[in-house]
């Protein structure tokens, strides 16, 4: 068996994985992608370890821990992908740069432009939150 057919073989599913990750935009198809590119590695050493009659069989053992990590990285992945998604309601690449959780009130500064007639009232509707929140969970079945 000639080496140069499943070398070229696994140059093209690499290059289709390479592909697959820089351009695309959505996390399942992403993670896709890199599935092709450790099929292409475990195409590699597989045909390596043919071509040099290796005795140990040590390419196909590589390709058998190589499987079970990609295993392990698409299943933690979907788990996270799909965590995500509930959290998100998209599982867009670009949307997801910024993953941090911020509150409302962090978000809108308390501060020098609210003039001092809205002071009590802010004041006032903190000190009663708990309250209104406390009433609103007693309220749904």
């Amino acid at each position: 068996m000639h080496l140069a057919y499943p070398a070229v073989l696994a140059v093209l599913l690499f290059c289709t994985g390479l592909y697959g990750v820089l351009a695309r935009r959505n996390a399942i198809l992403v993670l896709m992608s890199v599935e092709l590119m450790l099929n292409a590695v475990n195409l590699n050493l597989v045909a390596f370890d043919v071509w040099l009659r290796d005795a140990l069989h040590s390419g196909q053992a590589l390709t058998l821990f190589t499987i079970a990590i990609a295993a392990a990285e698409i299943g933690i992945g979907l788990a996270i992908v799909l965590a995500v998604y509930r959290n998100r309601g998209s599982s867009d690449i670009d949307r997801l740069r910024d993953t941090a959780e911020t509150d409302e009130a962090e978000t809108v500064p308390a501060g020098d432009d609210a003039s001092e007639a809205e002071a009590p009232q802010a004041a006032e509707d903190q000190a009663t939150a708990p309250a209104g929140k406390a009433k609103k969970a007693e309220a749904t079945p």
